[in-house]
C-alpha cells in the first residue's frame, strides 16, 4: 500500500467547502485515506460536520435474510458461497414466504427500519421473483418497513416487478474498483454490475451499490471505487470490510486495521456527503474496538447476523449507539 501522506491538509476547511456544494477531488479523497493516524480524529470530526448536516444523529438500522444460501455458479474470491469456496455454511434453496415474513418481524424487534432480503446465485429466475413479490406484499401490507434485495444481476422485467410490488431499494454492489475486479471475480464483469445498478435506477427503487475494503486495492483503487459510486448517484452505499473467511480464495488476507478502515469511512462521506454511508459486513472484525467512532462518518448499520457470519448482538449495537449520545432512527408500527 501507498506510504501515508505528509502534507498537513485542513480538514474542518475541507468539509466547510463539501458543505458548500464544492466536490472533493480524488486528491484530497486520497489524502483523507494516506493521513498519518495522529490526524484521525480531526478528520473524522470534519466528516461529522457533514454528516450531521444531512443526518443529525439518527442512526439507521438494516436487517439482512439469507433467504437462499450457497448453491452459486460465480467464483467471487471474497464470498463463501460461491462455487469456489470450500467455507463449511449451510446450503439451503429458498426459504419458503412464511421464513421470510418471521425474519420481517424479527427485523422490527430488533429495531430495523429496513428488512434486507439477500439471496445467492447469478440473477433470479421468474419463478424465484414471483417468490419474493408474494413475500414482500404481504410485508408491505402489514408493516412500514422498507424493503431492500439483493437477488443478483437484473434484467429490466424482474426489476420492474419489485418496483411495482413496493420494494424500496436494491442492492448490488460494484465491490471493488475497475481496475481490480480480474483478481477478484472472472465469471463476471465490474461492468455487468454497472449495468444492473443502473437498471435499478431506471425502474425507480433506491439504488444500493458499495464496496468491500482490503482486497487487494490501492489506496488510489479504493478512492475510484468511491467516485465511480458518486457518478452512479448510488442512494445508499455500503461500507463492508474484508472477513477474510476459511476456505474462500481470500483466506488469511489481512490488509485492514481499524484506523484504516475510519479513514475509509470518512473519506467515503467526503466523497458521497448526502448519502446514506453504510458500515457493513466486516465491522466487528475490522473496527474492532473502534466500531461506534466509525458512526462519526457513517449513519447506518447492519443490526445481527450476516449472510454466513456472525455479527454483534442488536443489544451491544442499540447500547454503543445509546452511548454516542445518538440515536436509533426506528420503523413506525
Amino acid at each position: 500500500m501507498t506510504q501515508a501522506v505528509t502534507q498537513r491538509f485542513d480538514w474542518k476547511a475541507m468539509a466547510a467547502r463539501v458543505l458548500e456544494g464544492v466536490p472533493v477531488t480524488r486528491e484530497e479523497a486520497l489524502a483523507i485515506v494516506q493521513a498519518n493516524d495522529d490526524e484521525l480524529l480531526d478528520i473524522l470530526h470534519a466528516a461529522f460536520l457533514i454528516r450531521k448536516k444531512y443526518y443529525g444523529k439518527k442512526v439507521k438500522l438494516n436487517m439482512i435474510i439469507n433467504a437462499k444460501s450457497g448453491l452459486c455458479p460465480e467464483d467471487c474470491g471474497y464470498c463463501s458461497q460461491s462455487i469456489v469456496s470450500e467455507a463449511p455454511i449451510d446450503k439451503y434453496a429458498w426459504l419458503t414466504k412464511e421464513k421470510i415474513l418471521e425474519g420481517a418481524r424479527e427485523a422490527i424487534n430488533r429495531k430495523a427500519g429496513t428488512y434486507c432480503i439477500v439471496a445467492s446465485g447469478r440473477r433470479p429466475t421468474d419463478k424465484e421473483i414471483d417468490h419474493v413479490v408474494e413475500a414482500v406484499k404481504e410485508i408491505r401490507d402489514t408493516t412500514s418497513l422498507k424493503i431492500c434485495c439483493c437477488l443478483g444481476f437484473l434484467n429490466e422485467e424482474h426489476a420492474k416487478k419489485l418496483a411495482e410490488v413496493g420494494v424500496h431499494r436494491y442492492n448490488h454492489n460494484l465491490n471493488t474498483s475497475a481496475a481490480n475486479y480480474a483478481n477478484i471475480t472472472t465469471t463476471h464483469t465490474y461492468e455487468d454490475r454497472v449495468d444492473t445498478v443502473t437498471k435499478v435506477k431506471a425502474s425507480g427503487m433506491s439504488p444500493c451499490s458499495g464496496a468491500i475494503f482490503g482486497m487487494g486495492e490501492t489506496d488510489e483503487e479504493a478512492v475510484e471505487i468511491a467516485f465511480s459510486l458518486r457518478e452512479l448517484d448510488a442512494d445508499s452505499i455500503p461500507c463492508n470490510f474484508l472477513n477474510a473467511i476459511d476456505g474462500t480464495p481470500l483466506e488469511g488476507k489481512k490488509e485492514l486495521n481499524p484506523r484504516k478502515c475510519l479513514k475509509l469511512l470518512a473519506m467515503m462521506r467526503f466523497v458521497n456527503p448526502t448519502k446514506e454511508i453504510r458500515i457493513s459486513g466486516g465491522r466487528e472484525v475490522n473496527l474492532r474496538h473502534l466500531q461506534a467512532i466509525g458512526l462519526y462518518a457513517a449513519n447506518s448499520i447492519f443490526v445481527g447476523d450476516y449472510l454466513t457470519t456472525a455479527g454483534q448482538e442488536p443489544v451491544s449495537d442499540w447500547q454503543m449507539i445509546e452511548d454516542l449520545g445518538f440515536e436509533i432512527e426506528e420503523c413506525a408500527l
